[in-house]
């Protein structure tokens, strides 16, 4: 049986204009900033005007570790949003954009698949509404007005040496990953070693993602610690005076964007975080603006439940005073069988004592999300590959773990194949059994924090970090930074900080390369392993597939 692509699906789309998936929540056409007649962004005005209401009930969307086998944690989400509106209830989607980078290096896009769709696919893909060069944009204004004060007399005495601020661009490329500016000559200014990271990486980022309004936002840009004087006193942004002109490059990109769904349900697509860097969620006024308008909310944290999931409930649940009233975790029979030993290539076979090995991994995250108080629900996201057995294998061993798993059938059939999933969703969210709690307390040392993240969550023995970076956490305790939340950079693969570490190991350490604060997002960045917060294009990079067709069409691009 031939199945058509992603892209072919979405180009036979019956798109709605979206001023009329605004109605459908409650939003005015006067309030809607159309992009074209398929996207838009709403008015912070309108924002403002239903903080007030009462709250609908949040669902996460999380996942097991990833494999090149594949999960489908964003179709999943939007496909259970679409089941919920499908069964009666008044629901909306919450997911991120997609960074330009991965979309031609080697994760492809990050709309959904098949008939669980989020569209204009191409356009959220590729520029959308200017989001990530709006950020680039502020990102970089900030750098050059560091280097220009210093090169005008540096009044605020910046020692060049202790410059904390990089640069940064939307593009997978390593070789900027650790540069030297300024050469050439007096009129370029002082030579000094820096770098540049993704985007998605940028404290900038972070903050458009974590603010609540505009004022809001500039307070947090201004916060941003760019730099240290010889006596180690921080330069703020605000001293730069950067703060103003970086929030009227935001102005705009602050502002959530309304699209829909293959079914014409709403979705808002706001904020980029990569949970392998970053803390990986979408916007907290997008968020928290959909639960406003919405019986039921759908929302994703990226990556594994061990990135995304703990970085949702330890970061974003703390900064917008939200929780999730029921998780949902993702997971495959392919990716079972990965996990417990089998070659992709011999992925279509099938093989139940594979799948009952690589179970321990789901069961891994499971008990992980208990932890935080939630309710937990498996969604097994269904390949025409899996056999009755391997599923019921999943279906078993979920049970032996106190939850239960769904088969999902919503990439070949769109709101139709998730309905059972999206019922019990709904009732567990109404029956408020829910009793979030952080993994920490605010007041915890920044290393204790560390420790419980990689014990609890990561189950390492023990985290290795020497003395120059403990010393640095006592810094910032002392500099009253010790409240921070913590935001791991880690691979995604594992939960360990070997990629190839593939189930639930035990007995690892997780080594800290490098902490970095973000004191305007409000979190401490660690950097783990062998992370990096700007990635390179593969040997054969997506880009090479991408291309116009004869009828001006994008291909590739899935």
């Amino acid at each position: 049986m031939s199945y058509k692509s992603d892209i072919e699906i979405a180009r036979e789309a019956q798109k709605r204009p979206v001023q009329e998936i605004g109605e459908k929540l409650g939003i005015k056409s006067e309030h809607l900033l159309p992009y074209g007649h398929d996207k838009a962004k709403v008015s912070q005005e309108f924002i403002d005007s239903v903080k007030n209401k009462k709250n609908g009930k949040l669902v996460l969307v999380t996942a097991i570790n990833p494999t090149p086998a594949g999960e489908g944690k964003t179709t999943t989400t939007v496909g259970l949003g679409d089941g919920l509106n499908r069964i009666g209830k008044k629901a909306a989607i919450c997911i991120r954009e997609a960074s330009l980078g991965p979309c031609f290096g080697m994760k492809g896009g990050a709309a959904g698949g098949g008939y669980a769709q989020v569209v204009p696919m191409e356009d959220m893909n590729l520029h959308f509404t200017g989001d990530f060069h709006a950020i680039t944009s502020a990102h970089n204004l900030l750098s050059a007005m560091i280097d220009n004060h210093i090169y005008w007399g540096n009044e605020l005495k910046i020692d060049e040496r202790r410059v904390t601020w990089r640069r940064v661009l939307d593009m997978n490329d390593r070789v900027l990953r650790d540069v030297v500016t300024s050469l050439g000559g007096v009129a370029n200014g002082f030579p000094r070693q820096t770098g540049f990271d993704i985007t998605v990486a940028s404290e900038v980022m972070a903050i458009l993602c974590l603010a609540t309004s505009l004022e809001d936002l500039q307070e947090r840009l201004g916060n941003i610690i760019v730099a240290y004087r010889r006596d180690r006193s921080p330069v703020y942004c605000r001293d730069v005076k950067a703060d103003g002109a970086m929030t009227v490059l935001l102005k705009d990109a602050m502002q959530p964007n309304l699209v829909q769904t293959l079914e014409n349900n709403p979705a808002f697509v706001h904020g980029g975080p990569f949970a392998n860097i970053a803390h990986g969620c979408n916007s907290v006024i997008a968020t928290s603006t959909a639960l406003k308008l919405a019986d039921y909310v759908v929302t994703e944290a990226g990556f594994g439940a061990d990135l995304g999931a703990e970085k949702f409930m330890n970061i974003k649940c703390r900064k917008a005073g939200i929780s999730p009233d029921c998780v949902v975790l993702v997971a495959t029979v392919r990716a079972m069988k990965m996990n417990g030993g089998v070659s992709k290539a011999d992925l279509a076979v099938e093989n139940v004592s594979a799948v009952k090995r690589g179970c321990e991994n789901l069961g891994r995250h499971i008990g992980n999300l208990k932890s935080f108080g939630v309710p937990v629900v498996v969604a097994i996201n269904h390949f025409v590959t899996d056999t009755d057995s391997e599923v019921q294998a999943v279906k078993d061993y979920v049970a032996t773990q106190g939850s239960e798993a769904i088969l999902c059938r919503h990439w070949e059939l769109g709101s139709a194949g998730i309905e059972e999933l999206a019922t019990r969703v709904a009732e567990i969210a109404d029956s408020d059994v829910s009793q979030f709690s952080p993994l920490y307390s605010d007041d915890l040392p920044l290393f204790e924090k560390m420790d419980a993240i990689a014990k609890r969550i990561y189950r390492a023995d023990e985290v290795i970090a020497d003395k120059k970076i403990r010393d640095q956490l006592h810094q910032w305790e002392e500099a009253g930074f010790g409240h921070l939340p913590i935001c791991m950079a880690k691979t995604q693969y594992s939960f360990s900080t070997d990629p190839n570490l593939r189930g639930a190991p035990t007995g690892h350490s997780v080594p800290i390369r490098e902490v970095r604060l973000s004191a305007g997002a409000g979190f401490i960045v660690v950097i783990c392993g062998e992370i990096m917060t700007m990635p390179g294009l593969p040997r054969i990079p997506s880009a090479e597939a991408i291309m116009l067709n004869d009828m001006g069409n994008i291909e590739g691009l899935f």
